[in-house]
């Protein structure tokens, strides 16, 4: 039977491996081929793969399995087995203080951004006497490897460098060397050899992340994965992947600048609001320890369209410049234009400042901008963005000295925020004078920050202050 009839009726199973077939779009799995998804609805993406049988003595079967005993919660006890802290502080800052023995990260960005440099780097700073590191490259030779480690710099007899990608050979490796960390660079190249598809392929990547989870929870280990992205920015693979693993750092940033940010989209055993900034050097990743002046270092204080706010991500607070361009519509629609904000705010905040506060804003073209590649994404960064716009609007300055915190209501109010000391203190630090907050929030201060608090109850009077 030709290939396309024997797709097209359903499939034949060969008689020394079971078929089935995969949507490469969601994962779904299917017993015959058909032309269009039944669980995504893309057509003719249901590939036919191979699973070849092998030793129940040697693989997860039934026959070779333990009777699992329940264990009442009350009698389990839990291991205070203190974290293992990385070389960089920024590193350990996103893992919620450290790397936690028995757990599986996962860590995807661009090609070039800086995924393998940083590891790379964890991997010699934690290499010693007593503590082995595997580092498996399946897309790059061990020359090429100890190029690049010459290049940073590192050098240590306690890092292992393994140039693989057939799975058994990996975890072989690991029986042999007993290491406390595993690198796998990068888990698309590794396959299975019980698996007849291609390495990449959704069967093959997460058969390969489930065995490698299992060892990593079966030997106390923690394991490091570098994972592809596609062109939208999103990880490759199957979206089981991401709920599989214990933490999904994603590096941010252009790789053609110097600054990056490495942020925790799930980690199970810390924030998910912790990010941290790094910047890429000739001798590899380097902490970032005060963002806060890094975003502001080349702040114009002279031109209009500018302002400074201060966000929370996780327990670090963070000063942002925003900037806003007004300029008359040379279309028949307006453009709305917004770069790490999220653009439904900004057409809503747009709304109450023509509405509410009189600006005629609604025949412009709008763009607003978050400075340094950071996204702000929370409420408390409203009253700088109507500031910034009005500021570009009427073409007055921003007061360069303050700093603007506060929520905007529909109505126009300005509604309290979260963590307001902390803001505070963090502006403090780096020199400005004076702070516009909602006065709800201002009436809850219990010390004296240092600077001038003005505590407004309307984002009209807020403008009316802040705009010289």
């Amino acid at each position: 039977m030709p290939d396309h009839a024997r797709l097209f009726y359903g499939g034949v199973s060969s008689p020394k491996s079971k078929t089935h077939f995969v949507c490469q779009n969601c994962g779904h799995s299917a017993p015959r081929w058909q032309g269009k998804c039944p669980v995504c609805s893309t057509w003719n993406s249901l590939v036919e793969e191979r699973l070849v049988p092998h030793d129940k003595r040697s693989g997860r079967g039934s026959a070779g399995a333990a009777a699992a005993e329940a264990t009442p919660l009350n009698r389990i006890v839990a291991d205070e087995t203190p974290r293992c802290r990385a070389r960089s502080a920024e590193y350990n800052r996103v893992l919620g203080g450290g790397i936690v023995r028995g757990s599986v990260v996962l860590v995807g960005g661009d090609p070039g951004i800086g995924k393998s440099t940083l590891l790379l780097q964890e991997g010699a700073g934690l290499s010693g006497p007593d503590f082995n590191v595997l580092y498996v490259t399946g897309e790059e030779s061990a020359r090429q490897t100890k190029i690049r480690a010459d290049r940073l710099g590192l050098d240590s007899d306690q890092l292992y460098i393994l140039a693989e990608t057939e799975l058994d050979a990996a975890l072989n490796a690991v029986e042999r060397l007993e290491p406390g960390l595993l690198i796998v660079d990068s888990i698309q190249t590794i396959y299975s050899a019980r698996l007849e598809s291609a390495p990449g392929s959704i069967s093959q990547v997460r058969e390969c992340a489930l065995q490698l989870i299992q060892t990593a929870k079966k030997r106390n280990m923690p394991v490091f994965l570098v994972g592809h992205v596609t062109k939208e920015g999103y990880l490759a693979g199957p979206k089981v992947l991401e709920h599989m693993v214990d933490a999904l750092l994603l590096f941010e940033g252009d790789r053609d600048h110097f600054y990056r940010i490495l942020r925790a989209v799930k980690n199970r055993f810390g924030s998910t609001r912790e990010l941290g900034v790094f910047e890429m050097t000739e001798s590899g990743m380097k902490d970032v320890p005060n963002p806060s002046a890094l975003f502001l270092a080349e702040r114009s204080v002279e031109s209009s369209g500018s302002a400074v706010i201060c966000c929370m991500e996780g327990t670090r607070p963070i000063l942002v410049e925003l900037q806003a361009l007004v300029a008359p519509s040379k279309y028949g629609l307006p453009q709305r234009t917004t770069t790490g904000m999220d653009k439904g705010r900004v057409m809503m905040l747009l709304a109450v400042l023509e509405k509410r506060l009189g600006y005629n804003v609604g025949i412009m073209d709008v763009f607003v901008n978050a400075i340094g590649g950071i996204r702000v994404d929370e409420p408390a960064a409203d009253l700088g963005v109507l500031a910034c716009i009005a500021s570009s609007a009427r073409n007055r300055r921003v007061d360069p000295a303050a700093v603007l915190l506060g929520e905007v209501g529909l109505g126009g109010e300005l509604r309290s925020i979260s963590h307001l000391e902390g803001r505070l203190t963090e502006a403090k630090k780096l020199g400005f004078k004076r702070a516009l907050v909602p006065r709800s929030a201002g009436e809850k201060l219990t010390r004296d920050i240092g600077l001038e608090i003005l505590s407004i109850p309307t984002a009209a009077e807020a403008l009316e202050k802040v705009l010289e």
